[in-house]
């Protein structure tokens, strides 16, 4: 997996937060619970942001417009009243999804296809999609997601609109009378997903090498072997197309082929196309879009996912464009993406989409210790991927008071971190690496979701079409260590002392993202004493604790934050490793 496309490079981190004192103290949680959460107002609905002038009270909204006559504290007012969508609220509480990178590179033992691979080497002797919905349901997993569409360009459904697709490998007839019930990987992974309850996303790489020119094609193979003649150093993307060098692409030639945008019908139907009298009948509903062959294919594509197997849950655009150096650069009008998709399925959250979610910076599965939900941007976030961001999506800073108010600044967003990583070192499955650990998951489980992220953890299945023995081991155990852990949460209380070696805090994100910087205090034998301290909360914030505490009250002073702060009741927790 590539990462995805990161924003420019911004100002340095400046702190700049008024300092205001709004001590919250927490004697009895139930009371907080009274105390913190007010009525929630209306949820956000995605939508373009209403201008609203520069006097009077800020509307919630998912989406803010900076003004020209904003003044910083304005600026600061309205991000604290950007607010989540329905479907970003729901994701955030998901916490973990399992992501399946699974698809050609799976049967050829590579991490990035070429796409001029040949479709008879799609032929797993079985799919066992059942016991990945137990192994990723094992790790606490509530939502999984598959690579439907990697960068090689081969679909595992099958597409109307290319011929590198399941449909024409081995595995399509693998079955009783020559056809496999399972045939459509895709289908059938979205059919077993929600049989065991999980929510569901879906991959579908914008970048395509089964699409790539085949003249051009020619071309960069015949260069690529004179740059290894001269002994120069091949990146992955150039070793794979060396290796497959006298295939041509799959496709049609159609990224990045120069072609202009022209009036597109979507869907394009094709002959015997089994969705004519739907389309004509106006059950299947049809867009108009301009576009270039690429895009056209590409929104296509959308079209399919979303009406035959959605809505969906999340909605995955990976932001790599490995022949851009080489001299081919497909230009994605991505505008036209994020309206379909919110069209056919309107709560998906779309990573490095607008109103959806963005990229931690890392694929270490580690948040930052201050990781805001509301972030800027200098450009509309529904003409660019990967949310306008006017840093880096690496920078230690993407959204303080300094980032906010910075020159140039037009949009607010909610747009919250997704932290990816893979259990293994490589993405798609490779039998000389070795899994995880269950602690070092539970470690990255606490850096994330800990950390006001979600995380996004890769369990690619094997050739054989099984999870791993050893990954499900790991996976099983942590789990198990999440659930003891955090399954339920204590409440200290005068008289009732509890012992505890964690703190979890929340915001009512229905109300957005506020607090600044807080510190967490608890009474011991009597005494008030500081136990953590932290700057951001956002829906979820895990401290853990250099030692055991043994209290009966807790309380959380708000040091800094955009507007009063709404919090949750607090719990406290005791790790496996504290019980020893």
């Amino acid at each position: 997996m590539a990462r995805p496309l990161a924003g420019t490079p911004g100002t340095h981190r400046t702190r700049g937060r008024r300092r205001a004192l709004l001590a919250l103290r927490v004697l009895a949680l139930a009371a907080l619970a009274a105390a913190a959460v007010p009525p929630a107002p209306a949820e956000a609905a995605a939508q373009a942001p209403a201008r609203v002038g520069c006097e009077g009270p800020v509307t919630p909204a998912p989406q803010q417009i900076v003004e020209d006559c904003d003044t910083p504290a304005r600026i600061v007012d309205k991000a604290a009243h950007t607010i989540p969508t329905p479907g970003q609220r729901a994701w955030q509480q998901r916490e973990i999804t399992a992501f399946t990178h699974f698809g050609m590179n799976t049967m050829t033992g590579r991490q990035w296809g070429s796409g001029a691979e040949d479709e008879k080497l799609f032929d797993p002797p079985e799919i066992a999609m059942d016991q990945w919905m137990r192994a990723y349901k094992a790790a606490g997993a509530r939502q999984v997601m598959l690579t439907a569409k990697h960068h090689d360009g081969f679909a595992l459904y099958p597409s109307r609109y290319t011929d590198h697709d399941v449909e024409a490998s081995p595995w399509w007839t693998k079955g009783p009378g020559g056809r496999n019930p399972d045939g459509d990987v895709l289908g059938a992974y979205v059919k077993a997903a929600r049989k065991a309850g999980l929510k569901v996303g879906v991959y579908l790489s914008p970048a395509d090498g089964a699409e790539l020119p085949h003249a051009w094609h020619a071309r960069w193979v015949e260069k690529i072997r004179e740059k290894q003649q001269n002994g120069e150093e091949l990146s992955l993307p150039e070793r794979m197309a060396l290796e497959d060098g006298d295939r041509a692409p799959a496709g049609q030639g159609r990224y990045g082929n120069g072609s202009k945008p022209t009036e597109r019908t979507i869907p394009t139907l094709v002959p015997g196309d089994d969705r004519a009298d739907k389309v004509a009948s106006g059950a299947l509903p049809t867009f108009r879009f301009a576009a270039d062959d690429y895009d056209a294919y590409y929104l296509n594509q959308i079209y399919e996912i979303l009406t035959q197997y959605g809505p969906i849950d999340e909605f995955w655009l990976d932001g790599a464009n490995p022949w851009g150096g080489a001299g081919v650069t497909q230009h994605y009008n991505v505008r036209n993406w994020f309206e379909l998709i919110h069209a056919l399925s309107p709560d998906s959250v779309v990573f490095q989409g607008a109103q959806g979610v963005r990229w931690v910076g890392n694929e270490d599965g580690i948040a930052r210790e201050t990781e805001w939900s509301v972030t800027p941007s200098t450009v509309d976030p529904w003409t660019v991927i990967g949310g306008g961001l006017p840093n880096d999506s690496t920078d230690a800073d993407i959204g303080s008071r300094a980032k906010l108010t910075a020159p140039g600044v037009r949009y607010l967003q909610w747009y919250p971190a997704e932290a990816d990583v893979s259990i293994r070192p490589g993405w798609f499955h490779d039998p000389a690496e070795r899994p995880k650990t269950p602690d070092q998951l539970m470690s990255l489980y606490e850096r994330s979701v800990g950390r006001n992220a979600s995380l996004l953890l890769n369990v690619p299945p094997t050739k054989n079409g099984r999870i791993d023995d050893a990954d499900m081991a790991s996976l099983t155990a942590f789990g198990k260590a999440v659930r003891t852990t955090y399954g339920t949460g204590s409440r200290p209380a005068t008289g009732h002392p509890v012992t505890f070696d964690r703190v979890r805090l929340g915001e009512d994100i229905r109300q957005g993202q506020r607090v600044e910087e807080f510190t967490v205090q608890a009474r011991v034998a009597g005494a008030w004493r500081d136990i953590a301290s932290g700057t951001t909360i956002g829906a979820r914030r895990i401290l853990p604790l250099a030692a055991p505490v043994t209290a009966d009250g807790l309380r959380i002073r708000v040091l800094a934050s955009r507007a009063a702060p709404r919090l949750l009741p607090p719990t406290v927790h005791l790790s496996e490793a504290g019980r020893r």
